[in-house]
Formats: structure tokens, sequence, C-alpha cells
């Protein structure tokens, strides 16, 4: 028998790639299951399902950075608790990451893709379930969006929660309006800006940054994190990242790019999510 779970949730992180970067990602997860019927005439109970798979993707992928470990790009370090990496671009630079091991998703993966990620995933999450079921299935997949988006990754220092980690991300619509009209335009330029960015604040950027590499590090209640990124894959802002300033700085930019229009812009953070902020100068 077989049993399916649409839409189950999404996941928002960032993962390593090798052309790209560091790339913020959101994925909607769907899952189905084969199996036996039970007394009950069930495979399994939905709720039971449906709370063990999103306690884990919760747990384990959603606000973390995804890492290849199986590609030759990678060289990492364990030590107490911690962890430490240093992730070889196609263009010649490198990333540098550390951080809490809660901080990390440690995927036994040559690349980072829906495929890999839902096999890895399969292997972790199959002692979960009762004997009964014969087959895991997840699939993951990104919304589907016919208007400009970026990917962007970022931390939160400030965050109780797991918004703190330094790098994890989100791939996110973009809706901007002049005057009360749409402008496609200004949704196309930002869309490129932003384009597999990572959002650093200012105020945590260390003196030992360079016009070439930008070094990021705070102590937040997890623990001590730290990034080095080249400079041309970073944009410095003045604010604290959430997507409420986020949205502010971008109607901002616009406004006095565009003086005596009123800016209005609706900033996603992943799926279904986001802030709306304006500005008029």
């Amino acid at each position: 028998m077989h049993l399916f779970v649409d839409n189950l949730t999404n996941v928002d992180f960032s993962y390593l790639d090798h052309q790209r970067g560091l790339v913020g990602e959101t994925w909607l997860a769907s899952a189905s299951l084969d199996g036996a019927l039970d007394s009950q005439g069930m495979v399994c109970d939905f709720g039971i399902v449906k709370k063990t798979l999103r306690r884990w993707l919760d747990e384990q992928l959603d606000h973390r950075l995804l890492v290849p470990i199986l590609s030759p790009h990678l060289q990492l370090q364990k030590n107490a608790g911690g962890i430490a990496l240093t992730w070889a671009l196609h263009s010649g630079g490198q990333i540098c990451v550390s951080g809490p091991e809660q901080a990390f998703a440690l995927v036994e993966a040559e690349a980072i893709n829906a495929d890999s990620v839902a096999a890895w995933s399969i292997r972790q999450l199959t002692i979960a379930f009762p004997a009964s079921i014969e087959r895991l299935n997840l699939c993951f997949a990104s919304e589907k969006i016919s208007t400009p988006y970026y990917h962007y990754s970022h931390g939160l220092k400030k965050h109780a929660g797991n918004c703190q980690r330094i790098a994890h991300g989100h791939r996110s619509r973009i809706e901007i309006y002049l005057d009360g009209e749409r402008c496609p335009e200004w949704e196309r330029r930002w869309a490129e800006r932003w384009r597999d960015i990572y959002l650093g604040t200012r105020e945590d950027l260390c003196n030992d940054s360079s016009e070439q590499v930008l070094h990021f590090a705070y102590s937040a209640q997890q623990g001590e994190f730290s990034l080095e990124i080249p400079a041309e894959r970073c944009e410095l802002v003045e604010c604290d990242t959430t997507v409420e300033q986020l949205a502010q700085h971008i109607a901002d930019t616009i406004a006095r790019a565009q003086p005596d229009t009123e800016v209005r812009v609706r900033a996603y953070e992943g799926l279904g999510k986001g802030a709306v902020a304006a500005a008029k100068i």
C-alpha cells in the first residue's frame, strides 16, 4: 500500500557549491511510504508520519549549512563540539566557516542537490519508522516562481533560535512597487544584485578583513561563529539582516535613486512569509 504526504513542510538552509559558492535555498518537502496494512487498516498513522518527518527536517536540515563531505573541494576539521571547514571555489578563492556542530549538516554526497539530500535524509530517517514500512521516499522541490527572486545567506547573532547560525539562507521572491505600480525592472535589478549573495552586517566585520576577503565573526547563544568569504560574493549592510530590515534597506536604496516616488517593497524570506516596507525621499 502506498501512502503520501504532499507539501509536508519547507526547509530554509544554505549549502556549498564549487561554482556558486555559498547558496541560500528554500525547498518544499513531500514524502511517500510503502508498507503493509496494520491491525488498524493503516500503513502508518498520518499524525506520526508528519510529526516524525517535520521534527527531523526541522532539527537536521532547517537553518543549517549543508556540506557535501565527499567533495574533493572540502577540507573539514571537528574539534570539541565544533566544525571548521574550508571550501575551494572554481574562481580560485575559498570560503571558510566555523561554528558549533549543530549549525552544519554533513551530507554524505559529492554535491548538494535535491536528489543527494533526499537520499541521505532517507538513510537517516529509516530507523524512525516501524518495521512495517518497506520503503520511504522523500522529495524536495523549489517553489515555482515566475517573477524575479534571489538566493541569499546570512546570520542573525541576536536571534534566540537557529537564525543565529552564521551561514543559513533562503530563496526569496521580491515585489517592488513605485507609486502603486509593480516595477519589474527594479525587481530584476535586485534579483541580479543578490544572486547567491552573503548579506553581512558591518557590525560583525572583523579588523583583518581586506578588499578581497571579508571576515565576519560573532558570539551567540549557541556558540562562536566565523565566516570568511570573497568580498565579491558579499554585500555589506548597516543593519541586522532580518527580513524586516532588509525590506526597509531595499526601499530606502530605491527611494534615494528615485526621489519624489513612493516606494513599497514586499520582501520574502523563503516561502510564504516576509515583510513590507515603504520609503519616499
